[in-house]
């Protein structure tokens, strides 16, 4: 499953109107973790199937800020357009596989 790139202007209909879960990765292209747990997302929106959404915190404030993202990366589940789940910092491949 390819992973998508959302924004500020996509957020609402790829994330909060769908009905399939979607892990949100909330990242910055200078940010040394984010560019670490990239692979192992990769990995796992293409062997589980999992689909994962990613928001350069830099070109969306807006969106970090309504989700209080204080520190990245930060992945959020979405679920019926609500977060129901949420971990901070570098995460494991078991991690990210217990919130889904």
């Amino acid at each position: 499953m390819e992973i998508l790139k959302v924004n500020e202007d996509n957020f609402e209909e790829q994330i909060l109107k769908t009905d399939t879960p979607t892990l949100v990765d909330f990242y910055a292209d200078w940010c040394s973790h984010c560019r670490k747990i990239s692979p192992m997302l990769d990995e796992l929106s293409e062997k589980e199937q999992l689909r994962i959404a990613k928001v350069d915190v830099d070109e969306s404030p807006r969106l970090a800020q309504k989700y209080n993202v204080m520190a990245i990366p930060a992945l959020l589940l979405f679920k019926n357009g609500e977060v129901s789940d949420k971990r901070v910092g570098q995460v494991s491949r078991q991690d990210v596989l217990k919130m889904v």
